[in-house]
C-alpha cells in the first residue's frame, strides 16, 4: 500500500463531508492539489473565504500537498519526505475543506457546472479553478514503453513523490544511470543519483546545459563543473531507443552510440496538463488560455499555475503560480474584484548539481543598443553577465558566484538606478567594503521570490510581535519555498528586532523531532527506559512520528546513555557509521587504521603497503592527525581490507572521539618535559571510539613549544615540567580557530586521564547535537565548567566518571565486529564500478 505523504493515521486518504442543502455558500471546486491549487485555497481562506465558499479540492495523488521543488533534496537523501509536506490531510479537515485525494477529474460539464471524476462521482460547482500543473514529457523512443503503454521497468519520470520513491527504491539495485535532460531537473537528478553511488551519464539534446536559462558560454562552464563531479555529459544528441527485455539495459543515441544503464530518468521537460480542458471544450493552446483575471473562455472556470497560458506565456516556476493564486483569490472573494495579473518577472536563485546559479530576465542582448557585460572565469567555474536597457537591468546570469544576487534582484525587480561603472554590478571594486546591507535595502525589496515577500513585510511581522526568525517565516512564508533566502531573512529579522531576536523554541530541542531540551530528553529516556530510536519516537515525539533529521542525534545520545544496552537500528546512522569508513565524493571510502598516539611500527607499515597494493588504493595519505589514510576504497572491499590489515578502526569517520596527536616527547626530544607519546597512547586506548555530539580531537605535547598543536584541540595536554600537565579544553584549528582554555594543571598522567574523561563526559551529556567543544565551552562558561569538574559543585563527578566508564566498557572494534558477519545483508553490497578508478592520480 502506498504510504500517504501528509496523510492521516490509519491510511485514510480522503475526507468527504456530506453536503448540506441548507448551506447557502457558493461551491468552489479546485482541480489539482499541487502547489498552485493548495496555495489558492490558502489565499481564499486568508481572505475569509470559508464564510463564502464550500471548498472542494480534487487531486490525482493520494497525498497531502507537498513542496515539489524539494523532490531533488529528497532524492539526494538531504531531506526526508515528511519535511516537504506543506498541507497535510488534517490541515484540510481543520479548515473545513473537502479534500478528495487520489481522485482524478476527467471532464467538466460547463453547462451543468459539474466536474465528473474517474471514480464516477459528479461534483457541482459555482466556481471552478483548474490547477492541474504539468507532466513529465517523455520523448518518443523505441522501447521506452511496454505493451501496456506503461514506462518500461527501470524508466522513471521525476515529477512526483511516488516517482522519487521509486527511484530511491531502485538505486540500491542499480549501478549505472542515464539521465535524459540537461535542464534544472535533469542536473538535480544526475547529482542526486551520483550521490547514491551510481555511475551517471547525462544526455542533453541541446548544444549546452540549461539552455533555457544560460547562454552558450555559461552552459559550457556549467558542463565543466558538472563533469568535475564525475558525471559524464553528452550534448547535442538525443536518445532514440531504450534497450532491454523486460528492464532497461541501455540507451541508444542518435549518433549510433550505446550507453549501458540499468536506470533511466527522463527529465526532458514538462508539458502543461490540459487534457481535462481539451475534453471539456475550453480554449487550449500551449496551456489553458486565461485572461488577466485568470478566467478561461467560460466565465466561471479559471486556470492557474503551470497549466495556464497568460498572454502567450506558460510559466514553469512556482513564483508565478503563487502570484496567480493571489490575484484569483482577490477576485473570487471580492477582496479586490478588479485585481489583475499582468505577467511575472522571473528571478531564480538555486544550486544546480552543487553549483550556485541565479538567473533573471534575459540572458543575452536583444537590441543593438542593449548593454551586455560579461565576466567569465572558466577555470574557477564562474560566469557572470548582465543585460541593461535604457539604464535598467533587464537580465542577469550568475553562475558559480552569487554574491551580487541581492542587489541585482532589487535592481531587476524595482528598476533601481545602476552604477555608472557597470562592472560594479558583477564585481566588488570596493576593496573589501561591505555589500549593500539590509539597513540600506528599500522596504519594497523582494526578499523571498517564491512567496513574494518583501523586506517591508518581514519588518512588519517583527513590528507586529513576531520575535523569532521561525515566527516571521511562519507569518510571512518567507523562506518557505526553495529556502535560498533564509539567511537574508534572518539578517533582516535581526536588524528589524534591533538584536532582540527571541530564540525559537525548537532551537533548544536536542533534535528537531522531539520537542525537549537535552536534559529533559535524557530524563524522559531514562524514565521510560527507551533504548532504541524508534522507541523514543513512539513515546516522546508528537503523534509518535519518526523524524529523519533526528535519528542520528538520537542514536549518538542513546549509545552514550546505554552503552551495551543500546538497541541499534541501522536507519539511525550516517552512511559513514553504517560501513565504518568515510565516504568520498566519488562514492568510494577512505580507510584509516588505528595508530594510537600517531605511533606505528615497520610491520604495520609493511602490512598497510601490501594492502594498498592488493586493493589498488589510488592514494595513500598522511592525515593531519598523524594517521595513514587509504583513499578510494570500494565499499565491497572494506571487510576484506580490514581483515588483511589486522588493525582496529581509527574512527576517522564518526561523531566520536577521533585521535590523539602527540610529539615525540621526552624519550627523544631534548626539550621534552614529559612522556607525551605514552600519555597520548593511554588516552587513545581508554577513550577509543566513544560517541559524542560531534567529533573530538586530542593532542599531547611534551613541552610548551606545542609541536603537536595541543593548544588548539578539543582537549589538549601540555607537559610543563616537574611531572605537571596542563589540560586545555575547547580549542580548534579548522574552519574555526580558537585557543583552548586552561581547565586545570594536574600532577600526573593518571590525573590527566581522569580529568579529560570527566570533561568529555560532561560535554557528551550537555552539548547540543553537532556542537563542537569550541562552541560548548564558551556557551557554558569556563568558570562553570571548572566548578562542576574541579570542585564538584553539582555533585555529579562520580556520575560523570561512571558514565564514561560505561561507554568504555561497551567499546567494540567495529571492523572486527562487522568484517566477519555484516550487520545487514546490504551493508557492504557491491555498488561499483561506479566510476572508473582511480579518480585521483596515483602519486
Amino acid at each position: 500500500m502506498t504510504a500517504i505523504l501528509g496523510g492521516r493515521p490509519g491510511g485514510l486518504t480522503s475526507i468527504h463531508l456530506d453536503e448540506d442543502d441548507l448551506d447557502t455558500r457558493a461551491r468552489l471546486v479546485v482541480v489539482g492539489n499541487g502547489m498552485a491549487g493548495a496555495r489558492l485555497v490558502e489565499e481564499v481562506l486568508e481572505r475569509g473565504g470559508a464564510d463564502q465558499f464550500r471548498i472542494t479540492v480534487l487531486g490525482d495523488e493520494p497525498h497531502g500537498n507537498y513542496n515539489r521543488i524539494m523532490l531533488s533534496p529528497v532524492l539526494a537523501g538531504e531531506e526526508h519526505e515528511e519535511d516537504i509536506v506543506l498541507n497535510s490531510h488534517d490541515w484540510y479537515a481543520d479548515n473545513g475543506v473537502t479534500l478528495r485525494a487520489g481522485v482524478r477529474a476527467e471532464r467538466i460539464d460547463t453547462a451543468a457546472k459539474v466536474v465528473h471524476a474517474a471514480d464516477g462521482s459528479a461534483t457541482p460547482f459555482d466556481h471552478l479553478v483548474l490547477a492541474t500543473g504539468s507532466y513529465s514529457f517523455v520523448p518518443p523512443m523505441a522501447g521506452v514503453r511496454g505493451d501496456d503503454g506503461e514506462l518500461k521497468p527501470g524508466v522513471y519520470g521525476f515529477r512526483t513523490i511516488d516517482e522519487t520513491r521509486a527511484m530511491l527504491d531502485a538505486v540500491g539495485r542499480c549501478t549505472r544511470a542515464v539521465v535524459m535532460g540537461g535542464g534544472l531537473l535533469g542536473l538535480e537528478a544526475a547529482r542526486a543519483l551520483q550521490g547514491h553511488g551510481l555511475h551517471v551519464e547525462l544526455v542533453h539534446a541541446a548544444p549546452h546545459l540549461m539552455n533555457m536559462q544560460l547562454d552558450a558560454e555559461a552552459g559550457a562552464i556549467l558542463k565543466k563543473s558538472v563533469e568535475s563531479l564525475g558525471i559524464t555529459v553528452h550534448l547535442d544528441v538525443f536518445a532514440t531507443e531504450v534497450f532491454g527485455d523486460g528492464h532497461v539495459e541501455g540507451v541508444g543515441l542518435a549518433d549510433g552510440r550505446r550507453i549501458d544503464a540499468d536506470l533511466l530518468v527522463v527529465a526532458a521537460g514538462v508539458r502543461p496538463n490540459t487534457d481535462i480542458a481539451v475534453r471539456s471544450g475550453l480554449e487550449v493552446e500551449r496551456g489553458i488560455v486565461v485572461d488577466d483575471q485568470l478566467r478561461t473562455d467560460d466565465p466561471d472556470v479559471y486556470a492557474i499555475g503551470e497549466c495556464a497560458q497568460h498572454r502567450g506565456e506558460v510559466y514553469g516556476l512556482v513564483a508565478p503560480a503563487w502570484e496567480h493564486a493571489t490575484v484569483l483569490a482577490d477576485v473570487l472573494t471580492g477582496a479586490d474584484p478588479d485585481a489583475e495579473y499582468h505577467g511575472s518577472r522571473t528571478a531564480t536563485k538555486l544550486k544546480v548539481a552543487g553549483v550556485d546559479v541565479a538567473v533573471m530576465g534575459v540572458n543575452t542582448p536583444e537590441r543593438d543598443d542593449d548593454e551586455f557585460l560579461v565576466v567569465s572565469e572558466p577555470k574557477r567555474g564562474v560566469h557572470l553577465s548582465v543585460v541593461i536597457r535604457d539604464d535598467k537591468l533587464i537580465g542577469a546570469t550568475l553562475l558559480g558566484d552569487t554574491r551580487k544576487v541581492a542587489f541585482l534582484t532589487q535592481a531587476f525587480d524595482r528598476g533601481a538606478p545602476l552604477p555608472e561603472e557597470r562592472i560594479r554590478l558583477l564585481v566588488d571594486l570596493s576593496d573589501g567594503a561591505e555589500d549593500v546591507g539590509v539597513a540600506e535595502m528599500p522596504q519594497d525589496s523582494q526578499v523571498c521570490n517564491c512567496n513574494g515577500v518583501t523586506k517591508g513585510a518581514i519588518c512588519g511581522a517583527v513590528a507586529d510581535g513576531c520575535g523569532s526568525v521561525g515566527a516571521v517565516m511562519d507569518r510571512t512564508r518567507a523562506g518557505k519555498g526553495c529556502g535560498s533566502c533564509k539567511s537574508l531573512v534572518k539578517q533582516i529579522v535581526e536588524w528589524a528586532a534591533d538584536g532582540e531576536v527571541a530564540e525559537d523554541p525548537a532551537a533548544s530541542y536536542y533534535v528537531p523531532g522531539v520537542p525537549m531540551p537535552k536534559p529533559e530528553l535524557m530524563r524522559a529516556i531514562r524514565e521510560h527506559d527507551l533504548r532504541s530510536v524508534s522507541a523514543v519516537f513512539a513515546t516522546l515525539a508528537p503523534g509518535g512520528q519518526d523524524d529523519a533529521k533526528s535519528k542520528m542525534g538520537l542514536t549518538s545520545l542513546l549509545k552514550m546513555m546505554w552503552g551495551h544496552d543500546f538497541v541499534p537500528e541501522k536507519d539511525g546512522e550516517f552512511i559513514n557509521d553504517r560501513v565504518h569508513a568515510n565516504i568520498q565524493r566519488d562514492g568510494t571510502f577512505s580507510v584509516v587504521p588505528q595508530m594510537k598516539g600517531g605511533v606505528t611500527t615497520p610491520t604495520q607499515l609493511r602490512r598497510i603497503a601490501d594492502v594498498a597494493e592488493k586493493y589498488e588504493v589510488p592514494m595513500v595519505k598522511v592525515t593531519g592527525g598523524q594517521r595513514i589514510d587509504l583513499l578510494g576504497v570500494r565499499k565491497e572491499d572494506l571487510p576484506a581490507m580490514w581483515a588483511d590489515l589486522g588493525m582496529p578502526s581509527g574512527y576517522a569517520y564518526g561523531k566520536s572521539f577521533r585521535t590523539v596527536k602527540t610529539c615525540v616527547g621526552s624519550d627523544f626530544c631534548r626539550f621534552g618535559l614529559g612522556d607525551s607519546t605514552q600519555l597520548g597512547i593511554d588516552l587513545e586506548t581508554r577513550f577509543q571510539g566513544i560517541e559524542s555530539p560531534a567529533k573530538m580531537k586530542l593532542a599531547v605535547v611534551g613541552c610548551p613549544r606545542n609541536c603537536a598543536e595541543a593548544y588548539v584541540k578539543d582537549v589538549g595536554v601540555v607537559a610543563i615540567g616537574n611531572g605537571k600537565w596542563e589540560v586545555y579544553v575547547g580549542g580548534a584549528a579548522g574552519a574555526s580557530v580558537r585557543k583552548g582554555d586552561l581547565l586545570a594543571t594536574v600532577d600526573s598522567p593518571e590525573a590527566v586521564l581522569t580529568l579529560a574523561g570527566r570533561f568529555m563526559q560532561y560535554y557528551r551529556e550537555n552539548a547540543n547535537w553537532l556542537e563542537r567543544t569550541y562552541d560548548f565551552v564558551p556557551r557554558v562558561g569556563l568558570e562553570k565548567i571548572k566548578q562542576v569538574l574541579l570542585e564538584d559543585s553539582d555533585g555529579i563527578c562520580a556520575d560523570l566518571d561512571a558514565g564514561m566508564q560505561r561507554s568504555i566498557d561497551a567499546y567494540t572494534d567495529p571492523w572486527g565486529q562487522d568484517r566477519e558477519q555484516p550487520a545487514t545483508p546490504g551493508q557492504f553490497r557491491s555498488s561499483l564500478p561506479l566510476i572508473p578508478l582511480p579518480k585521483v592520480p596515483v602519486r
